[in-house]
């Protein structure tokens, strides 16, 4: 056994070399095309799904007494609106009472 390797890869400078793709619009539309006419097709999604991000994303963890956590629940309920509402509108308040 020896002869050289029939499996093996020839390592030397120079002869492996890379080459540039093409990847000008024209080329790859005419790619695009082709894979499609073969029944390749994108499989990312085209949107983001799921829920939309909420504007509200600042969390704040108050711990209060259980009095005072049942009638901001109370208010919020009867309102018709989250209890994070009734805070903002509380601090708006209190925000417009203290430039006074």
């Amino acid at each position: 056994m020896t002869e050289k390797n029939p499996f093996g890869i020839s390592v030397t400078p120079g002869k492996l070399r890379s080459k540039p793709k093409d990847s000008s619009p024209r080329t790859v539309a005419r790619s695009d095309e082709a894979a499609e006419k073969h029944g390749f097709v994108e499989r990312a999604p085209k949107k983001r799904r799921g829920r939309k991000p909420s504007p509200r994303t600042g969390q704040v963890h108050a711990k209060v007494m259980p009095d005072v956590a049942r009638e901001i629940a109370a208010e919020a309920r009867h309102r018709g609106v989250q209890q994070g509402v009734v805070i903002e509108e509380a601090w708006a308040h209190y925000k417009a009472a203290q430039d006074e």
